[in-house]
């Protein structure tokens, strides 16, 4: 009796063991009964029936990353790339994801493979490493049209590493030195034709600035010479006016002074003794002694020069 009880127990356990699951959260579990779909477990307890029903297909419902492998693919001008890269996807119908393929994972992977070779022959080698993003897309379309029927999702695709031969990469590693050095060159250039262009217009404003300041000197120096022209003017009409009006106050004065006693006899004494001055001169300078016709006669001469003076002093007094 007690042995049956113990084969009871222990069939009980079995029992309850196979019949109880507890599906983790993000986890859809496939359940068969009798070799055919019959439902999906939910996140949480469930009860199936023991030995009727089986856990066909586990499956997780988070974002999966799958590790695409590198495989040769080559562009549209012949160039062999290495080209690997890494898909994410996702379980979104978990009865597809179990029947809908045979192995939806390595389906993924085929035709994302098969897809990247068939973008990356459509374009130049130039080309597959400017648009990698376009790349990306591409295959991401591609995969989540066919993946619909698998029960997946394909959110993105992004390649890892795409490598060409070494040969094309030292050629590439070439050319991208003598791009550098050809925008060194330009740079250079560039450099001095702005120096000579900022020396030659330091130059125009030098020469500018120098005929500049020339001109203004020469402006400077004629304003003085005419300046000093007119005080020159100036104080020679002045030294006239002086000198004038010195003669007229000296004939007034003498005009005067013929008007005073014994003014007459003044003036007689001075006029002889200039004529005899005058006279005295002459016959110093020149080589011929010029006489007056009648020189003993002396008087008569100064008798002729008071004549001339008594004519001119009626009118001299005169106002």
């Amino acid at each position: 009796m007690l042995e049956t009880m113990v084969v009871f127990l222990i069939v009980t356990i079995i029992f309850v063991v196979k019949a109880v699951k507890v599906v983790p959260q993000q986890h859809a579990w496939v359940v068969e009964r009798l070799g055919r779909f019959h439902g999906v477990l939910q996140p949480g307890l469930n009860i199936v029936i023991p030995f009727v029903d089986r856990l066909a297909y586990r499956h997780s419902l988070k974002e999966i990353p799958l590790d695409v492998p590198s495989q040769i693919c080559i562009t549209k001008d012949n160039t062999q790339l290495t080209v690997d890269g890494i898909l994410y996807f996702q379980v979104t119908d978990p009865r597809l994801a179990s029947y809908g393929s045979s192995d939806c994972i390595l389906a993924i992977t085929q035709l994302a493979q098969t897809t990247l070779r068939s973008v990356i022959g459509k374009m130049e080698l130039d080309k597959t490493f400017e648009e990698r993003d376009d790349i990306n897309r591409t295959v991401v379309a591609s995969l989540d049209e066919a993946a619909a029927n698998w029960g997946v999702k394909v959110l993105r695709y992004e390649i890892k590493d795409l490598t060409p031969p070494a040969e094309i990469l030292h050629a590439m590693q070439r050319q991208i030195t003598a791009e550098r050095e050809k925008r060194a060159l330009i740079a250079a250039s560039e450099g001095r034709k702005q120096e000579q262009i900022n020396i030659a217009t330091g130059e125009r404003e030098a020469a500018i600035q120098q005929s500049e300041g020339e001109r203004q000197a020469a402006i400077n120096q004629s304003e003085g010479d005419k300046q000093a022209a007119i005080n020159r003017a100036e104080g020679e009409a002045e030294a006239i006016r002086l000198v004038a009006q010195a003669t007229a106050d000296a004939i007034h004065a003498v005009a005067q002074t013929i008007r005073q006693p014994g003014g007459m006899e003044a003036v007689n004494l001075k006029v002889a003794e200039q004529y005899v001055a005058a006279f005295g001169n002459v016959a110093k300078t020149g080589n011929t002694l010029i006489l007056p016709g009648d020189l003993s006669n002396m008087s008569s001469l100064i008798a002729t020069a008071m004549s001339v003076v008594k004519h001119q002093a009626p009118t001299s007094s005169n106002p």
